[in-house]
């Protein structure tokens, strides 16, 4: 495909500014530095909130940004992908009393200081002797690679993509979060002599058999694949998308304006049906739907996102469910046929069931369809390692991520269960750390495995 046209990259810059020293500071100092910081405990990584706003307010950025991405090393990705409203800042004790700090610009701040000033924050660790590989360089293995590099292990990391960082380079929008921010991740973990082997897939490029033998450890992070077909009548007609890789396209510069004036749909409610509708959007398209077979409260993209979409002006249909899609005679779509649905009783997975309601079928005209009805698992992968998974998710000790080979441990979405929202980036960061943890007190520190 053709690069973006000219002018294209203007669509895609980020939604957010960055704040002036002036406001960081003057925010900072509205801060409140409680001693048992609920702001703090909220935070799935446990970034000592207080301490970095208070560095900010007192002009130490350096600082700052080392409490940072000590305790969160994506702290720069999180900045801008974590649903603040729910974490941070609403744990936020100044709710109660006016607005909450603004956390999440704040950490932004002091980690664009770090990307601009490019200092080193950390130093690996002498070597021990010992090495590990780690498959997968989204969030949850750049941050095991990172703190087992800085505890002395000599760390492969293994990737399949031509570049590391995993979804948060290939799969969130760019005016969310720029391509730059997560390659700058991946570059401080290299920085800590890292060894980054992109181009190579498990499998094809090297066996997982020649893994397990040549380290002392191994961590599984390779997240999942893309989105799972609808089973519906038409789904190989020209014009049906999948999310995840519509995503890629678009970060990638593959894909041109050809959305301008089109009809698009937009199948599912999670955070990736909300980046891929408001991507076409940003490249022309006329009029974006996103339809969804259960309700708004069903929905399982953050409010915030929500929020941003419908701003965008994209329109949703609730309880509606696809059922066949229409071409014309060029095999191109031409429109989506739908069931309306209502929902019943809970279901043995928590969820209300679904049924049909009889005659009364509607039709969407639409040029465009994108599946986004979540992604599909890395079985062959997880097999290859011969690890014990509940439908392609890996099964772990919930305190030590260690699977059914004592040898293997894994984190990040290749653990995460089936029928809830999508695992965010900051719980797959803390997952790689304390995976990190567990294996170094498996290999050097045994007496304190129960620790």
């Amino acid at each position: 495909m053709e690069s973006l046209a000219s002018g294209s990259t203007l669509k895609f810059s980020e939604v957010r500014r960055d704040l002036t020293t002036q406001e960081a500071v003057e925010e900072a100092n509205r801060c409140l530095y409680c001693y048992d910081a609920p702001c703090t405990k909220a935070c799935p990584t446990g970034i000592p909130v207080p301490s970095f706003i208070k560095k900010i307010a007192s002009g130490n950025l350096k600082g700052s940004a080392r409490v940072i991405l000590e305790a969160n090393p994506m702290g720069a990705t999180c900045s801008r992908v974590c649903p603040t409203e729910e974490l941070c800042e609403g744990a936020c004790v100044l709710n109660e009393l006016s607005l909450p700090i603004m956390i999440g610009d704040l950490q932004r701040h002091a980690t664009n200081w770090a990307m601009q000033a490019d200092q080193p924050l950390f130093q690996k660790g002498s070597p021990n002797g010992m090495r590990v590989a780690v498959i997968g360089s989204g969030p949850a293995g750049l941050s095991a690679a990172r703190e087992l590099a800085r505890f002395g292990y000599g760390v492969t990391v293994y990737e399949a993509k031509e570049k590391a960082g995993g979804l948060d380079t290939y799969g969130i929008v760019p005016f969310r979060l720029p391509q730059e921010i997560p390659l700058w991740e991946a570059e401080q973990v290299r920085k800590l002599g890292v060894d980054l082997i992109t181009n190579t897939t498990i499998g094809e490029d090297i066996a997982a058999e020649e893994i397990l033998s040549g380290y002392d450890a191994v961590v599984l992070a390779a997240g999942m694949a893309g989105v799972p077909f609808l089973g519906i009548p038409g789904e190989d007609y020209n014009g049906v998308y999948d999310a995840i890789e519509l995503i890629e396209d678009i970060k990638e510069s593959r894909i041109t304006d050809h959305f301008s004036g089109k009809r698009a749909v937009v199948i599912g409610a999670g955070n990736t049906a909300i980046d891929a509708a408001t991507c076409l959007k940003r490249l022309g398209a006329a009029d974006v739907k996103i339809i969804y077979r259960r309700t708004e409260m069903e929905m399982t993209a953050y409010k915030s996102e929500y929020a941003f979409a419908k701003q965008d002006g994209i329109e949703f249909r609730w309880l509606a469910q696809p059922k066949e899609i229409i071409g014309d005679v060029y095999g191109n779509v031409s429109k989506l046929i739908c069931d309306r649905v209502e929902l019943g009783d809970m279901d043995e997975s928590g969820k209300r069931r679904i049924t049909v309601v009889e005659n009364a079928q509607f039709e969407i005209e639409a040029d465009v369809i994108v599946r986004a009805i979540g992604q599909k698992r890395r079985r062959e992968l997880i097999d290859a390692f011969g690890l014990a998974h509940e439908r392609g998710v890996v099964k772990v000790d919930p305190n030590t991520y260690q699977t059914s080979n004592e040898k293997v441990y894994a984190a990040g979405d290749v653990i995460f269960g089936t029928g809830k929202t999508d695992a965010m980036v900051v719980s797959a960061a803390e997952q790689g750390k304390q995976t990190a943890y567990a294996i170094h007190r498996q290999l050097l520190h045994p007496l304190l495995k129960e620790v």
